[in-house]
């Protein structure tokens, strides 16, 4: 099995990447470091997810079939790209899939198994938080299966994608890449927080001290894994509200859609109560304690 030819190697994940020279940056919308203003995120935010509400009757009308990747470093920022795009979106036609460890069952069956049943019937769009790629990812870098069903996925993945695309799935592939300096920022601030501290898992914790296992997993996958036709897609995500804003646009640009956004209709009034029937006494019912 031979690995598809590289271009030039990219720019180690470890090392930041540089940023926009602040003097290029409209100071209305960003500060002197580059850092984007929350007046202008919001705003944009706002803008991008009414453009989602678009693709989504789009993608309702014209029965697609729509499959999101979401890979990366733990605390790359996955989860709150899928949370900003998902917010405004009916939860029928575009859906989460976040698989946890497989059952012993489900370790019998084809690895593919399991994702498989999650696809998207016509007129839905669906997002792995975290995929098939566990494979060659997690599951290399913890020793979680062996050297034959490693080799086995990059075997079969390529063509299962293939698959997929010649059904008529549109898959798009993101990966976030984030600075190990980041990382750890971010690992800290989930630690002091109590609201986030469920988020450190205990792979989470050994996976920081295997930053350059999880390299060479990351490049061997793609070295395997993208192709023209089945493509990755990464994110620099350094900065959140600039991957999210950057990530929600990119995908827009993925599928041609036509605004079928259902123009507001006139609400009927409503009837006149009948006097023949009398509502039961609201004692009767028993109501949340109004503390607020």
């Amino acid at each position: 099995m031979g690995k598809k030819n590289k271009k030039k190697a990219d720019k180690p994940e470890h090392s930041p990447a540089k940023k926009t020279p602040p003097k290029t940056l409209d100071p209305a919308h960003y500060h002197a470091d580059g850092e984007i203003r929350n007046k202008f995120y919001e705003k944009e935010l706002a803008r991008l997810q009414l453009e989602l509400v678009k693709l989504q009757e789009w993608i309702k009308e014209k029965g697609l079939k729509v499959v999101l990747l979401f890979e990366g470093r733990d605390a790359a920022g996955k989860g709150g790209v899928i949370k900003r795009i998902t917010q405004t979106l009916n939860p029928r036609i575009c859906r989460v899939v976040a698989l946890g460890t497989p059952t012993e069952k489900e370790k019998t069956q084809w690895y593919f198994q399991r994702y498989a049943t999650e696809l998207p019937a016509a007129g839905e769009m669906v997002l792995f938080d975290r995929s098939w790629y566990n494979r060659a990812g997690v599951e290399t870098v913890m020793g979680f299966c062996t050297e034959d069903q490693r080799q086995e996925f990059f075997r079969t993945c390529p063509e299962f994608e293939r698959m997929l695309i010649r059904s008529g799935i549109i898959l798009i592939k993101y990966y976030f890449s984030v600075s190990d300096e980041e990382q750890e920022k971010r690992f800290q601030s989930r630690n002091d927080d109590p609201v986030k501290r469920w988020k450190l898992s205990p792979m989470d914790l050994k996976s920081r001290e295997k930053w350059e296992e999880y390299s060479k997993a990351k490049d061997e996958m793609f070295s395997y894994t993208d192709s023209k036709q089945s493509q990755w897609f990464v994110v620099n995500a350094d900065d959140k509200k600039k991957a999210r804003l950057n990530c929600i646009s990119h995908l827009l640009g993925m599928i041609k859609y036509e605004d079928l956004t259902p123009k507001p209709v006139a609400l009927p009034g409503r009837k006149k109560p009948s006097k023949a029937y009398v509502r039961p006494p609201l004692s009767d019912q028993t109501f949340v304690p109004e503390k607020y």
